[in-house]
């Protein structure tokens, strides 16, 4: 059984934008909300070269990556065709206007990925 964690609310989420959601290890997580109010999680990393999916343009159930212009799907994270390749997608789901995100896949989904080639998508994390 999932353990959802709150993000945000649905409003808090620029229509046909994303936020980024920060983890403590791995590149960070983008929401995505549609014109339809629909709301997806990505890896904020586009298969290609890395660029933040967050920063690309959202239409209808895909985004444009901000450095190549490959679109990728929201809802299974592939590129569409002639591109290939996918980035992983993270369990959403809205309950009373609150976004949530299973807490599991926040912590351990994606985490050991190598490092983007191009984009800020990666937060260091400093250590003291």
């Amino acid at each position: 059984m999932s353990e959802w964690k709150p993000i945000c609310r649905v409003d808090d989420i620029p229509v046909l934008g994303s936020r980024c959601v920060a983890r403590p290890k791995g590149v960070d997580v983008a929401v995505f909300r549609n014109d339809q109010d629909e709301v997806f999680a990505l890896l904020d990393r586009c298969p290609h070269k890395g660029g933040p999916l967050s920063q690309g343009i959202v239409f209808g159930t895909s985004v444009a990556c901000p450095l190549h212009n490959w679109t990728i799907g929201m809802a299974d994270g592939c590129a569409k065709a002639p591109d290939e390749g996918c980035t992983p997608k993270f369990a959403v789901k809205v309950e009373a206007g609150v976004v949530h995100l299973d807490a599991n896949e926040l912590a351990n989904h994606a985490t050991d990925l190598p490092r983007p080639v191009a984009g800020p998508t990666l937060r260091e994390t400093a250590t003291t």
